[in-house]
């Protein structure tokens, strides 16, 4: 049986700002250190997103922490990563970001059979309406649970 995906870190923040159109899995090019670093949890996907550059999807702003046993030679925590799709996968998120109000956010961190992914989504950009219209939604759904846990209660 494979292994169940270990998520490192999720970007909570994405979901709040942006209506995740689609998502797809993707490896990531690391470094040794930078791999160590992610197996003890030190990543932040806050703030960081993906561009395309001649035909290659890399990841922006994303920091992975130094690793607690790593001598002189570290990794830069806030590189550059290049991210590892197939080229139809490329080639749809080149026609879709094309498009207007369209980009690419990672959502979460993961190791899937010792391999560290990335799940990155299609986002377009949630107006400020929409974000209170969630957030009043989800405050309806936790009441009502609360309701509901109080009713079974009595």
């Amino acid at each position: 049986m494979p292994d169940e995906p270990k998520a490192v870190t999720t970007n909570r923040k994405a979901f709040h700002d942006y209506e995740i159109i689609e998502k797809f899995e993707a490896g990531l090019e690391l470094r040794g250190s930078e791999v160590k670093s992610l197996r003890e949890g030190k990543a932040n996907l806050r703030d960081s997103y993906a561009v395309i550059r001649d035909g290659e999807v890399i990841l922006m702003g994303m920091h992975i922490g130094a690793y607690s046993h790593t001598g002189y030679l570290g990794h830069e925590p806030y590189r550059d990563r290049k991210l590892l799709l197939h080229k139809q996968e490329i080639r749809k998120l080149v026609r879709k970001v094309a498009s207007k109000g369209m980009t690419i956010v990672p959502l979460k961190l993961y190791f899937k059979n010792g391999w560290a992914k990335a799940e990155i989504g299609l986002a377009r950009s949630k107006r400020s309406y929409q974000k209170k219209r969630a957030i009043a939604e989800r405050d309806r759904a936790r009441d009502l649970d609360r309701e509901m846990k109080e009713r079974k209660r009595n």
